[in-house]
């Protein structure tokens, strides 16, 4: 594939690879056997904010796996 062509086909291939890796980055970080019962409470300050949302920017997202990923054993 060319990626330096601007095509309709190009962009749906970017973007579909780009959905693809944040779903495994946000999977590895939300795994439970990853983080320790002393953690409890910032986790569910965390469980707390993405429930009352239904809608993230790019940003935000990345800004909740990091914080996710910090509080990894």
């Amino acid at each position: 594939m060319d990626l330096t062509q601007k095509t309709n086909e190009n962009i749906r291939f970017m973007v579909e690879e780009i959905i693809q890796k944040l779903k495994m980055a946000t999977a590895a970080a939300m795994n439970p056997e990853h983080f320790k019962l002393e953690r409890y409470e910032e986790i569910k300050d965390i469980y707390d904010l993405v429930t009352s949302k239904t809608n993230y920017s790019i940003s935000e997202m990345e800004a909740i796996v990091k914080e996710l990923g910090d509080l990894r054993k």
